[in-house]
């Protein structure tokens, strides 16, 4: 299914059939400030385990998710004053922080070190999404096994098929990957130039 919706106003009827399909164990391609994602509802083990499936991947590496807004992140994350600040100001932003998650962050999204990656994104739809859902969304770029990465959602529709029950064209996004930041133990270290500017952290 091919739901065209408006990037700076996405229309609430699309909004509320997207998060119907995730709220039931779905998995949707949607937009955001890079590239467009792959994702479901964190909560829900089966559905991460599509995820994984879809993209070929090793369960030993955890996919970053997206929540609505800074507050959302708190639930989540450990979230220093200093991580505080600093997103504070670059989000929403092409960014992927890492921080040490909650009891709330399910084991099969954290890391051996117990880190999470989170993104609140520079788009209207995929903080939309998470925002009506109420639980944060996973975050995995929509690439083939090679890497090949689809920009537009009618090609991304055709490659992956009813592999997805859902594919949301939000028309073109940049095409470049999050900067990953990580702020544990409130010692950043940038582990991936992507984009968005990382100056404040050198």
């Amino acid at each position: 299914m091919l739901l065209r919706v408006n990037p700076y106003n996405p229309q609430a009827r699309h909004i509320s059939r997207a998060v119907d399909i995730l709220k039931k164990g779905g998995i949707i391609a949607y937009p955001t400030d890079t590239f467009y994602g792959i994702g479901c509802d964190i909560m829900n083990k089966k559905a991460i385990e599509k995820v994984y499936a879809i993209k070929q991947r090793n369960k030993t590496k955890p996919f970053s998710f997206i929540c609505p807004d800074l507050k959302d992140i708190s639930t989540y994350a450990k979230v220093s004053n200093m991580a505080y600040r600093n997103m504070k100001r670059l989000l929403p932003g092409p960014y992927t922080f890492v921080l040490p998650g909650t009891k709330m962050v399910p084991k099969i999204m954290l890391t051996k070190r117990r880190t999470a990656g989170i993104r609140v994104p520079d788009h209207q739809i995929a903080l939309t999404l998470a925002r009506e859902l109420g639980n944060p969304i996973i975050s995995t770029s929509a690439t083939d096994p090679e890497g090949t990465v689809f920009d537009d959602p009618s090609l991304l529709h055709d490659y992956f098929g009813k592999r997805l029950d859902a594919v949301i064209d939000g028309e073109s996004v940049p095409g470049a990957p999050s900067s990953v930041i990580s702020l544990v133990d409130d010692i950043p270290e940038i582990i991936r130039h992507g984009a968005g500017d990382v100056d404040i952290f050198e």
